[in-house]
């Protein structure tokens, strides 16, 4: 009788133990590195834009992105955070896979650079994104309807 609840209890514990795989190293389970980050001018700003990380750092699918800090510098001097954006469509059945974010608090004829971070719900970090500068200028106007006309097509070749 003591054998069999020894192997019973034996059983229960393998069997109710929540977790099914090795531990996974800390810098394995943070986000993979934003490598597509982009800037370009905007009316209002200066426009910032990345796509959504799939995976983390080890590999494996990613469920648990949890939002970005946007790190911004000033004339060379060290990256600060600017802002932080939650990503709240983790239940949602399609998910957002470019974010864009607008730095409206920007200075014509200023140089700036940005970093992105992205963190899991439960706080990895992943390591900073590729880096964009850009100087802050006016966009170019929008073409004047009265006076754009399209380009004449060139004929097509004939073989």
């Amino acid at each position: 009788m003591k054998s069999r609840l020894l192997v019973a209890a034996i059983l229960i514990a393998l069997v109710g133990c929540g977790v099914k795989g090795p531990p996974v190293a800390p810098e394995l389970a943070r986000p993979a590195r934003i490598e597509d980050l982009r800037a370009v001018p905007d009316p209002e700003g200066i426009k910032l834009a990345w796509q959504r990380p799939t995976t983390y750092a080890g590999g494996g699918r990613m469920r648990d992105l949890g939002g970005f800090v946007i790190l911004r510098s000033t004339g060379g001097g060290p990256m600060e955070p600017l802002v932080e954006l939650p990503v709240t469509d983790q239940e949602r059945f399609s998910v957002e896979h470019e974010f864009e974010y607008i730095d409206n608090e920007t200075q014509l004829g200023q140089r700036y650079q940005y970093e992105v971070l992205a963190r899991t719900l439960d706080g990895y970090v992943s390591a900073p994104s590729n880096e964009v500068a850009l100087t802050r200028t006016k966009p170019p106007p929008p073409p004047n309807p009265e006076t754009f006309t399209l380009p004449t097509p060139s004929p097509l070749p004939t073989s």
